[in-house]
C-alpha cells in the first residue's frame, strides 16, 4: 500500500463501518475494483484506489450537510481531511454527479468548487463503482443501474437521475474495457 491508500482507508473505515456497514463493503468492493484496472493506471493507480474507497464517506450521517453525498463527501476530504486535491475531485464528480447536482440544483455549486479530473480517472472510478454491489461484490453496470432504480423508485430524484446517467455509466464502462483489454494485448 502505497502512503495515499494506508491513510485513505482507515479515514473511510472511521466514517462508514459503524453507522453505514453495507456503504462500507460497498466502498471496499470499489477499491477491489480499482485495483483490477491498475494496468491502464500507470501512476494514478493508488489514486483511483484512494479515491475509490473513500468515494462514498458523503454518506456518513456526520457528514451529511446537503445530501448530496459527491458535494458532502468532497467538502468534508478537502476542509477537514486536507486529502489530496484530486482524490477530493475524483470524489466530487463520481459516477455522473454532475447529472444528478443538476437535478438538485448543485450543479453550479459542485463544479465552481470542485474541477474534474481527467476522462480517463472518472471513467475509471465510474467504471469501478457501477461493477460493484451495495454488498461490495461484483456486478455490471446495467445490473447496478436497476439495483439502483429499484432501490430508490423509478420516479424518485435518484431514480430518475441514475436512468439519465445510464448512456454515460455504459460509456464510461465501455473506454475503460477497451484500455484494459488494449493493455492486455501490448507486446511485454
Amino acid at each position: 500500500m502505497s502512503e495515499l491508500t494506508e491513510w485513505a482507508y482507515p479515514l473511510a473505515e472511521s466514517l462508514l463501518a459503524e453507522p453505514l456497514p453495507r456503504r462500507w463493503q460497498h466502498s471496499l468492493g470499489v477499491a477491489e475494483r480499482a485495483r483490477t484496472v491498475a494496468l491502464v493506471l500507470g501512476k494514478d493507480a493508488e489514486l483511483l484506489e484512494a479515491a475509490a474507497v473513500l468515494h462514498d464517506v458523503g454518506y456518513s450521517p456526520d457528514l451529511a450537510k446537503t445530501g448530496f453525498h459527491p458535494l458532502d463527501g468532497a467538502r468534508y476530504l478537502r476542509d477537514t481531511a486536507r486529502a489530496d486535491e484530486r482524490v477530493v475531485n475524483l470524489v466530487a464528480h463520481h459516477s455522473c454527479a454532475w447529472m444528478e447536482a443538476e437535478a438538485r440544483g448543485l450543479r453550479e455549486e459542485l463544479e465552481g468548487e470542485f474541477p474534474r479530473e481527467s476522462e480517463h480517472l472518472n471513467d475509471a472510478l465510474c467504471y469501478c463503482d457501477m461493477n460493484t454491489t451495495p454488498d461490495g461484490t461484483p456486478t455490471n453496470p446495467v445490473d447496478r443501474v436497476n439495483e439502483i432504480a429499484g432501490r430508490y423508485g423509478p420516479d424518485s430524484l435518484i431514480g430518475t437521475f441514475i436512468r439519465r446517467a445510464e448512456p454515460a455509466i455504459l460509456a464510461c464502462t465501455s473506454r475503460v474495457l477497451e484500455r484494459v483489454a488494449a493493455a492486455k494485448h501490448q507486446p511485454m
